[in-house]
């Protein structure tokens, strides 16, 4: 069933296809720079590209996210949104934030934290907003028809992000401590409760697009949710090494840590698994690519890369190099940037009426973005090694070494290029598809039941 509230999930979805194109410009910017290629430097310094770079990343998977509650949660629920006007405001204040902060970037405004760079005085501001989103998608739950697992994973991940972002709020007079916590944030969001978002994603996603029985594939996301706080809540300890934790940790961390790829293996052999499952063809293949290829792909770039290279043995050497950037970047788009990609690849014919899945754009999109991003994973995993070996066996200079090892990123800025090109085709076909109507939601209640 259909509902005329999941309209406000396309300004969501549309909000997030902005702010990813600006994470890509100023990835290019670093990319160039990279390569001594900076002049804009005056303008927009390396460290103020990579702070916008990594928190536009954050913000417009987290739209992404809210897009997809907005869409799914009416739908499970069986009833419309408590408050369409509310979840304007919510999305206007959230575009506002961001600016803020993005603006504020530039002008030195920030809290020098990685990935939490954002002022504390916006950090309020979003705690506000995130209470407002939250307040309306479990209200919307609380009072619905039905309360199905794979909301209810939904909502518990998008509730966690949010008490767990409070821990990097708080102030510290010793970075050991405030580090410690910052941890909380940022693993526990990436490695552990944004996995549980995913999952929740992938469930409502695999449920329309394949036909198999709800109760089959509901059952996985238990074994989904427990595999990822097992290993993710203590391999959040391969971080706390580092900072001057105890050495306990690089042990815990290590085990842990090992036991992650379990979660997006559960994950990749779920979704592949309940295709072939699957009686019911729907027409909407593009939607299928993107679901099944964010589960195989945080398989490789979550799972296998991250196991490759965060045992102790091997972190020793590579931690704070460019591996963790080959790592960091495949990671991300299998495991988050796919699956955003790939409820909007499902819900936009529905919201619009216009099934352009058909065409060649999406395959386009897919395969070009697909390929663009598996080339610079290769590009930083070469220059990464090659650090490694130059830094921490020859004990050469940082500077030195990034001068040697430049040409990979002539070879990034190339794949990177691709990767655009698959971006800006799957933001032109979002646009193509033009706005949500009241007639192509009613009519979408109908179709592929």
């Amino acid at each position: 069933m259909k509902y005329k509230s999941q309209k406000v999930a396309y300004w969501f979805f549309a909000l997030s296809m902005l702010l990813l194109v600006l994470q890509i410009t100023y990835g290019f910017i670093m990319g160039f720079a990279r390569i001594g290629m900076d002049g804009l430097h005056e303008f927009i310094p390396f460290n103020t590209a990579r702070a916008v770079h990594t928190n536009l990343l954050v913000v417009w998977l987290l739209s992404g996210f809210m897009g997809a509650a907005y869409y799914i949660i009416p739908e499970e629920a069986q009833r419309e949104l408590v408050s369409v006007k509310l979840a304007y405001v919510q999305l206007i204040s959230l575009a506002a934030v961001g600016v803020a902060a993005i603006v504020g970037y530039h002008f030195n405004w920030w809290e020098g934290r990685k990935f939490l760079e954002i002022p504390r005085q916006l950090d309020y501001l979003v705690v506000l907003n995130v209470l407002l989103f939250l307040a309306l998608i479990l209200l919307t739950l609380f009072k619905g028809k039905r309360k199905t697992t794979t909301a209810l994973v939904l909502s518990m991940g998008l509730l966690f992000a949010a008490l767990l972002y409070i821990p990097g709020m708080l102030p510290f007079d010793s970075q050991v401590t405030d580090s410690f916590f910052r941890w909380w944030v940022v693993h526990l969001w990436v490695e552990g409760v944004w996995e549980l978002i995913m999952g929740g994603i992938l469930a409502f996603l695999l449920i329309k697009l394949t036909g198999v029985d709800r109760e089959v594939i509901e059952k996985w996301l238990y074994v989904i949710v427990g595999l990822t706080f097992l290993s993710g809540v203590l391999g959040t300890g391969h971080h706390y090494y580092y900072i001057g934790v105890n050495k306990i940790w690089l042990i815990v961390g290590g085990i842990f840590s090992a036991l992650e790829p379990l979660a997006f293996l559960a994950m990749a052999l779920f979704a592949v698994n309940m295709y072939r499952k699957g009686e019911k063809k729907h027409p909407n293949k593009i939607a299928l690519f993107w679901t099944l290829g964010a589960a195989i792909v945080s398989f490789v770039g979550a799972g296998l890369l991250g196991f490759a290279h965060t045992l102790p043995q091997t972190n020793l050497y590579t931690h704070g190099t460019l591996v963790t950037a080959m790592h960091g970047h495949l990671a991300f788009w299998g495991a988050y940037a796919m699956i955003v990609l790939a409820i909007i690849s499902y819900s936009l014919p529905n919201m619009t009426g216009r099934k352009y899945y058909d065409g060649v754009r999406g395959r386009v999109a897919f395969w070009t973005s697909n390929i663009g991003m598996i080339g610079m994973t290769m590009a930083f995993g070469v220059a990464g090694v090659a650090q490694v070996y130059l830094e921490r066996k020859f004990g050469m200079e940082f500077m030195a070494v990034q001068k040697e090892i430049s040409i990979h990123f002539v070879v990034l800025i190339i794949c990177a290029s691709l990767f655009a090109v698959g971006i800006l085709t799957y933001i032109y076909d979002f646009y193509k598809h033009g706005r949500p109507t009241d007639e192509a939601l009613e009519k979408a209640e109908h179709e592929y039941l």
